[in-house]
């Protein structure tokens, strides 16, 4: 694993930054969560999803040949640690992630009618892969049965991000066939549509989560990820893996920005006529609050490293959720703290910062339910 980023890696960081500055501003990131909050699923970030397709970051870690600009997860990764500094819309890691799921699930055919739309901005998708709570689970909650031409899906997704604003979601399903063994699909659908209702579920930090409870919803054979194969839970496992590392780059990325704002704080704050970055208990706070982001954030890039080499890294993905999910929500309550009232003022902005952390530590599963993939990893669970 590289711990310097080479010259491309630091440019592509301070293009990234600048854009994200200009592009996802606080009023932006207030706005969508507002529109989450209130279940309208109408706001979209035009301005910043025209700016990011520009920068074809929707493509970065695709073939050339579908689009894709040919980098690897590593420079995705740094795309994710800029994007969790601005609090970026998860409209736009649904997306990504369709983009990992469908590149690494779908045959040829299907990557080549898709993914050059997606790489081109053209298309807002979303995954519902596995457990909201345990992305280590991958078993298919959603059964489907034959149907003319197709497949009948039915069952419950407890919790779909951005179901309401995704064109298509990519989901497993249990497959049954009479005289036949089951195997596991995966299918393109189309949200909304007879046999498909979404129920609207608030969080604190707005994040357009939704349960979907799908009855005989009809999906056609040319929208069918695998056939009489099946699709291996294995590389769904390793699709799971993929967003979760990157989700905890995002999370380190998120605890940097809260920690450059606790120093500029304490740089110009006074008290008894002296900045109270001079005292002692402070400069211990923001001590830890960055040695454990760094432990946060280097077991991520690991993770990352890992997986963009093909590799099967679930240990990796289990210590970088560990430290990102228990890192980023301290490094903010300790923000808070060193900021005192002002901390508690909403005109601050700080508890942007806290309600994605706190978010971001339950998705997918908190550092508890990451410490149980680590267990099963080295082999204490049977």
């Amino acid at each position: 694993m590289r711990l310097v980023p080479t010259e491309e890696q630091s440019e592509l960081r301070a293009v990234l930054r600048s854009l994200f500055v200009k592009e996802c501003t606080p009023d932006l990131v207030r706005k969508w969560k507002a529109a989450g909050s209130e279940s309208s699923g109408t706001v979209f970030p035009d301005s910043l999803w025209r700016a990011l397709t520009e920068m074809g970051v929707f493509g970065l870690a695709l073939e050339e040949e579908l689009g894709g600009a040919g980098a690897t997860l590593n420079e995705l990764g740094i795309f994710y640690s800029e994007a969790g500094r601005a609090l970026c819309p998860s409209i736009v890691y649904s997306t990504l992630a369709f983009g990992i799921a469908l590149d690494r699930l779908a045959g040829q055919e299907m990557r080549e009618q898709y993914l050059p739309r997606l790489a081109a901005g053209e298309l807002r998708a979303g995954v519902a892969l596995w457990d909201a709570a345990d992305a280590h689970n991958v078993s298919p909650t959603l059964t489907a049965t034959r149907a003319d031409g197709g497949w009948a899906l039915s069952g419950l997704l407890p919790f779909v991000e951005n179901a309401e604003l995704a064109e298509l979601l990519l989901v497993t399903a249990t497959a049954t066939v009479f005289a036949e063994p089951n195997r596991v699909l995966g299918l393109l659908v189309e949200p909304g549509g007879q046999g498909w209702t979404s129920t609207w579920q608030p969080t604190i930090a707005g994040e357009h989560q939704y349960r979907v409870e799908l009855d005989e919803l009809f999906v056609p054979d040319e929208r069918v990820l695998a056939g009489n194969a099946g699709l291996a839970l294995v590389e769904v496992r390793w699709v799971a893996d993929v967003v979760t590392a990157l989700q905890c780059v995002e999370m380190s990325g998120g605890g940097a920005a809260v920690l450059e704002r606790t120093v500029d704080y304490v740089r110009t704050r006074e008290q008894f006529g002296r900045p109270i970055g001079i005292f002692q208990a402070v400069q211990h706070i923001v001590a830890d609050i960055h040695i454990a982001l760094e432990a946060s954030r280097l077991s991520a890039d690991s993770a990352v490293w890992w997986l963009a080499r093909g590799e099967q890294a679930g240990r990796n993905v289990a210590i970088a959720k560990m430290h990102a999910s228990e890192a980023y929500k301290w490094a903010t309550l300790n923000a808070h703290q060193v900021h005192g009232g002002m901390g508690y003022v909403r005109e601050t902005d700080l508890h942007l910062w806290s309600e994605r952390a706190k978010v971001s530590e339950i998705r997918g599963g908190t550092a508890d339910v990451a410490a149980r993939w680590l267990e099963e990893e080295i082999g204490l669970v049977h």
